[in-house]
């Protein structure tokens, strides 16, 4: 008869070595710093829903996603069944963009 130890240590290493460890992407945070001068510009206002992104209310995809130049500040309105990978996604497509700040809106 088996003992239970070499049960567990045999099914222990077949979940390990069956699983897949993929690594979605990452978004470095920093911490809010002290504002020196408030943006002139109004702020952009971005809706993310599960299978589209507004700017402004103009619908646009998340590959080719246009910002006007300049600095902006967004504000990122997610609605109610939206993934963090989804979030995660949109803060990834806005590196390739200069000079933003990026508001993530709570939604309570």
């Amino acid at each position: 008869m088996t003992s239970l130890i070499d049960v567990i240590f045999l099914l222990l290493l077949f979940f390990m070595l069956s699983s897949t460890f993929s690594r979605y992407a990452e978004v470095e945070l920093a911490a809010a710093g002290r504002g020196n001068a408030a943006i002139e510009t109004p702020p952009l206002f971005v809706q993310l829903s599960p299978d589209t992104v507004t700017v402004n209310g103009l619908p646009q995809d998340l590959a080719s996603l246009s910002l006007p130049e300049g600095e902006q500040r967004l504000l990122v309105s997610l609605k109610p069944d939206v993934t963090a990978q989804r979030l995660t996604d949109l803060l990834v497509a806005l590196r390739r963009f200069n000079q933003i700040t990026v508001t993530v809106l709570s939604s309570s």
